[in-house]
């Protein structure tokens, strides 16, 4: 019987050993499933780091390009309002210088018509009618009335007309 239970220990030693094989054999083939699965996965874990970073860089691409195209737009902006500024600027002496003319030309009508005796209401504003040149003041024609207001008139000196 030793010999036996020797014979069946071997036996069983030789099965386990093939089952201990099998087992090892499975667990490697798990494994190396596992480190394929793994790979795969870091594969595709690059391929998605990949595309993030390829559409970052689109975006900053795309970034760069709106921020000049605003960086361009901003610099025409800034010079038109510069221009209008200017052109403001050279609006508001003219209305100055103009400014002060109208109130030089109604000194002269006031000295006028203090003169003349003639008597006229100067509630309303001065027109010009530019078409026909002719300078009204409350309806009356002052351009025709130059040569009536002036007969009577000394001749005045040219640099009271200067303004």
């Amino acid at each position: 019987m030793a010999s036996s239970s020797g014979t069946s220990s071997g036996s069983s030693f030789i099965q386990n050993s093939g089952s201990e094989e099998d087992l090892q054999q499975l667990m490697d083939q798990r494994k190396r499933k596992r480190m394929i699965s793994n790979r795969e996965s870091a594969r595709r874990s690059r391929m998605r780091k990949q595309k993030h970073l390829d559409d970052l860089m689109s975006q900053v691409t795309n970034l760069r390009k709106e921020n000049n195209q605003i960086l361009t737009s901003m610099n025409v902006t800034t010079q038109h309002y510069l221009n209008v500024e200017a052109e403001n600027s050279i609006l508001r002496a003219q209305l100055s210088e103009l400014s002060r003319r109208l109130e030089s030309l109604n000194e002269i009508i006031a000295v006028l018509d203090a003169n003349s005796g003639l008597v006229m209401d100067h509630n309303e504003p001065y027109s010009f009618n530019f078409a026909q040149n002719d300078i009204m003041f409350d309806g009356f024609n002052v351009t025709n009335s130059w040569n009536y207001l002036s007969a009577n008139q000394p001749i005045m000196t040219a640099d009271v007309l200067q303004y």
